[in-house]
């Protein structure tokens, strides 16, 4: 059973917001992680077995205050509709990749700095 858990935590800047999504992500059980709400002070969490209250402990020692706002089962709607938001995020570029090629492996020649055997380099 799936189950979506939402997190408020106080974070004020892009590294505190990393910082709690890496520590997230890490966690076992944890199949997706997103921030959510207007300032993105909201972390949605949706996963199979996470433990949601050490989740939010684990948030409060490392980011700072954080407040468990909803756990519930995922609904089948957001569940079909992942496939379909991973295949937006499939860009194909356009740009011929081809065009930039390497020179022919004879083009390029270097000396070869040989010193014979009986010289003393010390």
């Amino acid at each position: 059973m799936k189950q979506k858990i939402v997190i408020r935590v106080e974070m004020t800047s892009d590294k505190c917001r990393s910082k709690a999504m890496a520590l997230v992500a890490a966690t076992v059980g944890v199949d997706s992680v997103a921030l959510a709400g207007d300032s993105k002070d909201q972390v949605v969490v949706i996963g199979d077995g996470v433990d949601s209250v050490k989740l939010t402990s684990a948030l409060r020692k490392k980011v700072g205050h954080a407040q468990l706002v909803q756990v519930g089962e995922v609904k089948k709607e957001e569940e079909k509709k992942k496939p379909a938001e991973a295949a937006a995020a499939v860009v194909e570029y356009a740009y011929p990749w081809h065009y930039y090629q390497y020179p022919p492996a004879g083009a390029y020649s270097y000396q070869q700095y040989y010193s014979p055997p009986d010289t003393c380099w010390m």
